[in-house]
């Protein structure tokens, strides 16, 4: 017998998002084109997160300056370190990772790093500047016309990789809304495709000096040009002018992987914990990469290691956190336990605003990060600075810089990378608790005695176990949502 529902007309209106709240204002929106451009489509932060014009780390753009990407530490570790100490480093890591497996060694067993291996592999598809369906070889027009030559135009023929259909291959007008619109609409669809935290930059002339000078992985130049279309040479790969927008996005890790270390060392447990937030990434980007196409508009990203342009600082920019000593983003929410990934575009959005939560004065007093990493290579100076320790560094923001090559030395000797500061880090809890949200506003907002105030809560973090690693072997026995992430039934890092 059908039953009649027991939740009322306004409160399911409401959890529809189709209701106005406030007053007796009940206007309902009448379709889906509504309820995009409407105000309930805004990324709705906690209260205590403050939006600000400028972020709270300080910027010098006169000094900053465009990056060659090939600098970085995963590029260019073997010169810091010398060949001769990257070899025997590597041959060891080899050893031991075998010996480990053979001994049934807890977070390095045969079944471990297979999580491991295989979470990294998840994407289905390599990464593509336009998209993996186009072919830049041959292209030297500067049209971004090349595609894929042998591919199929029809889902009921080739259901594995269908090539996108553009609006004016479908013969009807592309995609117009105006940068309210798409950028809700962007965030939807990102949400969708796996993100968790969605915001937007605007290319500005400082901003393009976030974009990467040189590419890391074959030493292709990045320009910016006066044309149309995106397109890519032997040389080079274009970035048309009227691309003037940058969505920037976050994967979230894992709490319950990351925390899985043994003593310092880190376990392939934890390593899986990245390795699987890079492989939802690259499905992610080559989704959000389509769907742009097919609504009109280019979506261009990089080779793999942080794509175009530096990862930390387009987040800032676009508020989805601050700087942290860690020298990576954490957020009010989810703390460091994210990877960010970003795609310029010429799709008008409307840019999101830095924030201010109180996490990188937070970090001044903290040092739990610096004080647990193995390598030593973190920052425990109080105040941030302004000087570079390294080539690996970009000058002209003022922040804890580290000791990179340190730190990828580090992850040959573990054999499984490195994510301890990550996992120690006071915000890498599950937002899920009263106490939480009470502590993240006295972070946020007192202003009498911070430095004191954030020092208690620094130690009650180490007191209440929170740094401590967990029991290894026992993630594989636990209940856990898809991707382990957001676990409302709680667990025992609850």
């Amino acid at each position: 017998m059908k039953r009649p529902s027991t939740v009322g007309k306004k409160t399911r209106r409401e959890n529809m998002g189709l209701d106005r709240f406030g007053g007796n204002d009940t206007t309902q929106f009448s379709d889906i084109d509504e309820v995009t451009s409407s105000s309930k489509g805004v990324w709705k932060r906690p209260w205590w997160v403050r939006e600000v014009d400028k972020p709270t780390m300080d910027i010098d753009w006169e000094v900053t300056e465009r990056f060659d990407a090939r600098k970085i530490q995963q590029m260019s570790w073997r010169k810091y370190v010398g060949e001769d100490k990257a070899n025997e480093l590597n041959k060891r890591r080899e050893e031991k990772l075998r010996q480990w497996i053979l001994e049934e060694k807890p977070g390095y067993t045969l079944r471990d790093r297979a999580l491991d291996i295989a979470g990294a592999q998840a994407g289905s598809v390599k990464t593509s500047f336009q998209g993996s369906w186009y072919k830049p070889e041959g292209q030297n027009k500067g049209d971004g016309s090349a595609f894929v030559s042998n591919v199929s135009t029809s889902k009921l023929t080739d259901p594995a990789r269908p090539k996108p259909l553009s609006p004016e291959e479908l013969g009807v007008p592309r995609w117009e809304g105006s940068p309210q619109e798409n950028a809700r609409m962007i965030r939807s669809a990102l949400k969708h495709f796996g993100a968790d935290q969605v915001g937007y930059v605007e290319l500005t002339e400082q901003h393009k000096k976030l974009i990467y000078e040189v590419d890391s992985l074959d030493g292709k130049r990045i320009e910016f040009e006066n044309v149309e279309k995106a397109y890519e040479t032997e040389e080079k790969r274009v970035i048309p002018e009227k691309a003037r927008w940058v969505i920037v996005f976050s994967i979230q890790m894992s709490e319950e992987l990351i925390k899985r270390k043994s003593g310092l060392m880190p376990s392939a447990l934890s390593a899986a914990a990245t390795g699987a937030a890079y492989g939802q990434a690259r499905n992610a980007l080559d989704q959000l990469q389509c769907f742009l196409h097919v609504l009109g508009y280019q979506g261009l990203i990089g080779t793999w290691y942080n794509g175009l342009g530096i990862a930390p600082a387009f987040a800032v920019l676009a508020g989805l956190g601050e700087l942290g000593r860690i020298n990576r983003m954490i957020s009010p929410e989810h703390g460091p336990l994210q990877r960010v990934f970003k795609i310029v575009t010429d799709l008008p959005l409307e840019p999101t605003k830095p924030i201010d939560a109180g996490i990188m004065n937070f970090c001044r007093t903290c040092k739990v990060c610096a004080d647990e990493c193995p390598a030593d290579c973190l920052s425990k100076k109080t105040d941030p600075y302004w000087e570079p320790v390294g080539p690996w560094n970009n000058p002209g923001h003022k922040t804890w810089y580290e000791d990179s090559p340190s730190c990828r030395t580090w992850w040959a000797t573990s054999t499984a990378g490195c994510s301890t500061c990550f996992a120690v880090c006071a915000f890498s809890k599950k937002n899920i608790s009263l106490i939480h949200d009470l502590v993240k506003i006295a972070i946020a907002k007192n202003k009498i005695f911070p430095d004191q105030v954030n020092a208690f809560f620094t130690k009650m973090d180490g007191i209440f176990g929170y740094q401590d690693q967990r029991e290894i072997e026992d993630w594989w026995d636990m209940e856990l949502p898809p991707r382990g992430t957001n676990n409302p039934k709680g667990s025992q890092l609850d």
